[in-house]
């Protein structure tokens, strides 16, 4: 509580240049009071690295921390400075390093200096702009995204000349409002010119720091030397109260940049009778306190009337945003706004789900081969790309780049290593026949079963809005958007008469548990019991605790039943159940078989951990009430349109408001580093998972840890040790027994452990990038920072492609990036577990893609939905087209444009894609034109059941699906006459 402290200190007249507060949470709430009292401010985020460490990991805060300075530096009159405590313990940039430059319209812009200017200022060189700090340079378009951009800038220009300025969305990569005359861009990291660049530079090359790699961006702020000093110094700075136990843990104590006046600043004076409060009466408190001078705070009109506060007589209004509620012994301020939820939000950089060469792909009519490239050919008299692709004995295809559908990456159950198919055997066709068969029967019982729970009568669950709000409300957390869908779609179906059997999918964390509350509450306002099934007794413990502190104050009568449950405790809960004393029950497989009084619906956490047999067990069991299935894998989408038909879904995307991203650091492993971050953990009340996945070489490794701290409480598991003696350990470490949990990757999920907020992985170089990532979910999960410390043993020896991977993921531990870094891993066992896991072997022969789209053919036709026999067209035309590499550069990009043109379903779509290639890369020349004309013609082939379209000189001839043949004339046997002729014909 601080806002009362400054309130009391500006009403008194006072001022400060520089206020020190705790963290980022309590530099917003401090910012609200100094623009109540109309000062201008500047916010410097809450910078929290370690003297020495990789920045790359912090270069959001850094982005963040030198655009603030650059503002203040830029400031005549100097604005009041808001600022974490660990910010100010580093020595920060002068004026001189965050300079900028101006882009304006219409002015000249040297190529080659302008590209040897960001390169010192610390900008990245990609093929995509994705995030704050990488520029990319194609033909005359420039993307830049400076830091403190609000978005990323395009520049077009003509010749050397700037043409036009605008920023772009990074989703669409599209182009977005108003041409700029004028922006201004700043450095990535600082303005250096070339000499002081190779001066720092050199320094940084000679670091003794533990970093994967010595780089301005990795290790650039400690080796400023001269042009970085103490922020504090001539300043009136004061600490907005005693900060002492931050100081003892700035673990930078020994670093020769500490900002040492920290430790003997003045403190705000408190005065007691100016006190905080929480409105939940806005006009009730207005009544109490007529007599006070009363201020009320609102960020429009609207808002004040939804407070019911029409009699504004004697109240003074401010429309602003922010939030502040302050008493004291003559005033009255009140907010009637909701906090701001801050988050921090990024476009993860890494694209994994690129088409590589030497990628395992399948054509539907061809099976498994290896992609070898794009290549361009000149066939009939025109050029074209193709696909190339590699089958056994060296036997390739040229797939025409139109035709970038038939193929999909090879995915299969744990990433294993396929036979290449056979050409010209027809084995695949047989393979893909009888896996068809197989799948025609999947998807009849998937078919019945969903047909015979539609038309059960099923328990009518409802409740009312303002109960569930007000039960909502004692979370104690403002729901995210996606919670309250789900919750919002699960109430709409269980009221509806008709029988639920919903999944809900959703990252640890994400709030899973709550929407399943509101499900419990919902069905016991209607008179219903609710069954909450877990896989492990661990889980069961976790969830109990969570419904007991939620439902008991309710009247909620909620019990557990699992194997440590006593065997009279056990015959007392199933007759209570079986009585209808209880209301809910969360338990094990105890569960699958009890006789309930009044059942209404079935909650299944941890979905994918179940077997399939035992999922259809339950669903036997439990056949005529409301199925709820809760997966912490996301749903690709691809199984989602499979299932789509028979099964409803909804998916929880959006992490807590409160939620922080977990800092990945690479180090080279050493005994003083292991020892540091460990007693980090441990002196802010925290527990350590420790990575080790060798169950030989583990009891040496818990020598190692015990002999450099011989205190340390180390509890050691794996795969040979007993489920239930893993059980009891869980528990005990769970309930604070241990400090550190020495374990292999069985760790890697289903584990929510929230005092566990730090993870050293061992050998990281020998795990996958998704492994890493599974791994590094383990920690972080609460409103706690989390720490991810990936071990190498020897960075001098880590291959090319694992020093790639471990940078990426140290650069991208921000929220929101699992998508990408995950997403094959995940994908397989998602879907591996919903079609079921005796389909591993169909999968592995046809590749999970192909085997989901067949499915989903399946499916559909046993449901009568669409008629999907697959229509294809063979186009000889004798033209050129291809999207030309003078024009999209890159390959990966230019592959991204073919399989979105090969996915439109409507001619329109190919023309909204043009539209945004000649936006991201500009004009387009005569053979990228007329491929959009080409993909144009395959569309309205398919539409109009066209199988050939062929041509010799100016005779066109059109075969139908019949065979019926049609022939016409172009006006010339050019390119552009060709295809204007087949055009005219197709769209008549």
């Amino acid at each position: 509580m601080s806002q009362n402290i400054l309130f009391d200190y500006f009403k008194k007249g006072q001022n400060l240049d520089v206020l020190i507060c705790q963290d980022h949470k309590e530099s917003v709430e401090l910012q609200s009071v100094a623009k109540f009292y109309g000062r201008d401010v500047v916010v410097f985020p809450d910078f929290r690295a370690s003297f020495g460490d990789d920045l790359r990991v912090y270069k959001e805060e850094l982005h963040e921390l030198f655009s603030s300075l650059k503002r203040y530096y830029a400031s005549k009159k100097k604005p009041l400075i808001i600022s974490p405590l660990k910010t100010l313990l580093f020595h920060l940039p002068n004026e001189e390093l965050l300079k900028s430059t101006t882009i304006e319209f219409g002015s000249k812009i040297e190529l080659k200096k302008f590209k040897e200017q960001v390169l010192f200022w610390g900008y990245s060189f990609v093929d995509m702009v994705e995030v704050e700090g990488e520029i990319s340079f194609r033909g005359d378009i420039i993307d830049i995204y400076p830091p403190a951009s609000k978005m990323p800038l395009r520049i077009s220009l003509f010749d050397d000349e700037i043409e036009q300025i605008k920023y772009f969305e990074l989703e669409s990569q599209r182009t977005q409002g108003e041409e700029l005359e004028s922006v201004e861009v700043n450095p990535a990291f600082f303005s250096l010119d070339e000499d002081n660049f190779n001066s720092l530079n050199e320094r940084v090359q000679k670091s003794e720091f533990n970093s994967l790699s010595y780089d301005i961006a990795s290790l650039g702020l400690w080796y400023l030397g001269e042009k970085a000093s103490n922020f504090l110094v001539g300043k009136n700075a004061k600490l907005i109260r005693n900060l002492d136990a931050l100081l003892v843990d700035a673990y930078a104590l020994n670093n020769p940049m500490l900002s040492r006046e920290c430790f003997n600043l003045d403190i705000l004076p408190q005065n007691d009778e100016c006190k905080e409060l929480a409105v939940t009466d806005a006009m009730a408190l207005i009544t109490v306190h007529k007599e006070k001078k009363i201020t009320v705070i609102a960020s429009n009109e609207a808002v004040v009337k939804q407070a019911r506060l029409y009699d504004t007589k004697g109240i003074k209004i401010i429309y602003a945003p922010y939030v502040l509620n302050i008493i004291d012994k003559d005033e009255l301020v009140i907010s009637l706004n909701k906090p701001d939820k801050f988050r921090r939000r990024r476009k993860s950089s890494i694209l994994l789900d690129d088409l590589k060469v030497g990628d395992y792909v399948v054509h539907e009519d061809y099976g498994v081969g290896i992609f070898e490239g794009i290549e361009k050919t000149e066939i009939l008299g025109g050029v074209k790309d193709f696909i190339v692709i590699k089958y056994v004995g060296d036997d390739k295809i040229l797939l025409p780049v139109e035709n970038i559908d038939y193929i999909d990456r090879y995915i299969a159950s744990g990433g294993s290593t396929p036979e290449l198919d056979r050409l010209g055997k027809g084995s695949f066709g047989k393979l893909k026949e009888s896996v068809r068969k197989r799948l025609m029967e999947i998807a009849g019982q998937i078919v019945n079963t969903a047909a015979a729970r539609e038309l059960i009568k099923a328990p009518k669950i409802s409740v009312d809005e303002n109960e569930l709000k007000a039960f909502q409300k004692l979370s104690g957390f403002l729901y995210t958007d996606d919670q309250i869908t789900a919750i919002d779609e699960i109430i709409a179906q269980m009221s509806s008469g008709h029988i639920m059997d919903r999944l809900l999918s959703g990252d640890v964390g994400f709030g899973k548990t709550e929407v399943a509350m509101n499900t419990i509450y919902a069905a016991y306002k209607s008179g219903f019991q609710s069954a909450l099934i877990v896989p492990t007794t661990l889980l069961s413990a976790q969830h109990y605790r969570s419904l007991s502190q939620r439902f008991d104050a309710l009247g909620i009568r909620v019990a557990k039943l699992d194997r440590f449950v006593s065997a009279k405790d056990k015959t007392n809960i199933i007759k209570a159940l079986r009585d209808g004393i209880l209301d809910a029950v969360v338990g094990t497989h105890a569960l699958f078989d009890l006789d309930f009084k009044n059942l209404g619906v079935v909650i299944i956490d941890e979905e994918h951990k179940f077997g399939v047999k035992q999922k259809e067990k339950i669903k036997e069991l439990y056949h005529n009430v409301h199925l709820l299935s809760m997966s912490a894998t996301p749903i690709p989408r691809s199984l989602n349109q499979a299932l789509s038909s028979i099964k409803t879904m909804s998916q929880l995307l959006t992490p807590p408001s409160e939620r922080e991203p977990v800092r990945t650091f690479v180090k080279e492993y050493e005994e003083k580093l292991i020892k540091e971050v460990i007693l980090r953990e441990i002196r802010r009340g925290g527990q350590i998972f420790y990575v080790h996945n060798s169950i030989d070489h583990m009891p040496i490794k818990y020598g190692e840890l015990k002999a450099i701290l011989p205190e340390l409480r180390v509890v050691m598991l794996h795969s040979k040790i007993s489920a239930t003696d893993t059980e009891k350990e869980l528990l005990k470490f769970e309930a604070g027994e241990y400090d550190l949990m020495l374990a292999t990757s069985i760790i890697e999920s289903g584990i929510h452990m929230p005092r566990v907020n730090t993870i050293i992985v061992d050998g990281a170089d020998r795990f996958g990038m998704a492994d890493l990532h599974q791994l590094r979910g383990r920690v972080g999960r609460g409103s706690v920072e989390g720490f991810a410390y990936f071990v190498v043993n020897d960075k001098e020896v880590l291959t090319d492609e694992a020093k790639k991977r471990l940078l990426a993921l140290e650069s991208n531990s921000y929220l929101g990036s699992g998508s990408a870094l995950a997403y094959h891993d995940l994908e397989i066992r998602g879907g591996g577990n919903l079609v079921g896991d005796a389909q591993s072997g169909h999968i592995k022969n046809i590749g999970y893609s192909l085997y989901l789209r067949m499915l989903e053919d399946a499916i559909k036709l046993l449901s009568n939905h669409v008629q999907v026999e697959k229509f294809k067209v063979d186009i000889k035309l004798t033209i050129s087209a291809y999207i030309s590499d003078e024009v999209v550069k890159e390959d990966r990009l230019r592959l991204d444009i073919y399989r979105r043109l090969s996915a439109c379903e409507k001619v329109v779509e190919i023309y909204e894609i043009q539209e945004e290639v000649i936006d991201r890369f500009g004009e387009l020349d005569t053979p990228s034109k007329q491929f959009f004309e080409l993909m144009v013609i395959k569309l309205l082939c398919l539409q109009k059941k066209i199988k050939i379209i062929s041509n010799y000189g100016q005779n066109i001839t059109i075969t139908q699906s019949d065979d019926k043949k049609t022939t016409i004339k172009s006006d010339s046997k050019d390119d552009d006459d060709i295809i204007k002729a087949v055009l005219l014909y197709l769209r008549a």
